[in-house]
């Protein structure tokens, strides 16, 4: 799902790690058939390439029958909607190719991007799902980003885990392109120590703004460092993009990291707050009770009271 994918497991013979491996392998291969907008092939591209299309008398959008996976992150995307206040709306997809931020093609729906830039501001639900069969359609195209990555690593952790269980004192840390998710003892015997990227510093040498301490649970991060590239105006955009706007969002930000319980809200959480700002970001993320840090473009470190007692050092 463009992201590199890494698992460390403690306390556990070569063969059951391999034996994890091979669960986590398999759930993210089925993940991206399902979610990825960057795979030809996906059931995510199908449904958008029928995104609008009409059938029958009353003019109703023409479901299509996906797996299951794709039904349950579609579902997960508009409840996440409703419950960041529209701060996370998939409805992007329209303004991340005007913006030049491609996936798999739409070139025989050459109307989708404007029609996406057209209707998404409409508070009507765009997600239709057939009865309890596993087949959906959208209004206009759209971009799982962040939650199709979150939940495949939900998914993913959940086949692993609960392998791993059946072993004491075995624990585990997956990591998908920065988000990660982990549970039970790290390599020394205490709990996993996380590193916040400094989103300013190179790739070659990375260095980190604070290290975090997780016990059992998630941590995620939306970051500009990685996909940041010139628009075709010429203008220096990013991934991130402002529902409200349809432009990269986030003014003052560079990163915002968030801990939960969950990958996949924990991620939806982390986009949600980025939107916010350097202005915003302070009172929502405190409002929610979040534990969040986040970067500004000054390269200052932030955090809220919930953070701050995760947190074992900062720079």
């Amino acid at each position: 799902m463009g992201s590199p994918l890494s698992l460390t497991v403690t306390g556990a013979a070569p063969g059951a790690a391999l034996l994890a491996w091979g669960r986590v392998s398999d759930e993210f291969e089925r993940a991206e058939q399902s979610m990825s907008r960057f795979r030809e092939s996906s059931d995510l591209t199908r449904v958008n390439r029928h995104a609008g299309s009409l059938t029958g008398s009353r003019g109703a959008v023409a479901p299509v029958e996906v797996d299951a996976r794709l039904r349950r992150a579609l579902v997960a995307a508009w409840r996440a909607q409703r419950l960041t206040d529209g701060r996370f709306d998939p409805r992007v997809l329209g303004d991340l190719e005007r913006l030049d931020y491609r996936g798999a093609s739409l070139s025989d729906r050459p109307d989708l991007p404007l029609r996406a830039l057209q209707s998404r501001p409409e508070a009507t639900r765009w997600l239709t799902v057939a009865g309890r069969r596993s087949a959906v359609a959208v209004d206009v195209p759209v971009d799982l980003g962040g939650i199709g990555k979150g939940l495949a690593l939900r998914w993913a952790w959940d086949r692993l885990w609960a392998g791993l269980t059946v072993l004491e004192g075995a624990g585990a840390l997956l990591e998908a392109g920065g988000d990660l998710v982990a549970s039970g003892p790290s390599p020394d015997g205490g709990p996993w120590l996380v590193g916040i990227d400094d989103p300013g510093s190179s790739r070659d040498e990375p260095s980190h703004v604070a290290v975090v301490v997780v016990d059992r649970g998630a941590v995620c991060t939306s970051s500009v460092a990685v996909h940041r590239w010139r628009d075709p105006r010429g203008r220096l955009v990013h991934h991130l993009v402002d529902p409200a706007t349809g432009e990269s969002g986030g003014a003052g930000l560079l990163s915002v990291t968030v801990a939960g319980r969950d990958p996949a809200w924990t991620e939806v959480w982390s986009k949600a707050l980025f939107l916010e700002g350097a202005r915003g970001i302070a009172e929502a993320a405190r409002g929610r009770g979040l534990a969040a840090w986040w970067v500004t473009e000054s390269g200052s470190l932030e955090m809220t009271p919930a953070a701050r007692v995760r947190t074992a050092w900062t720079l």
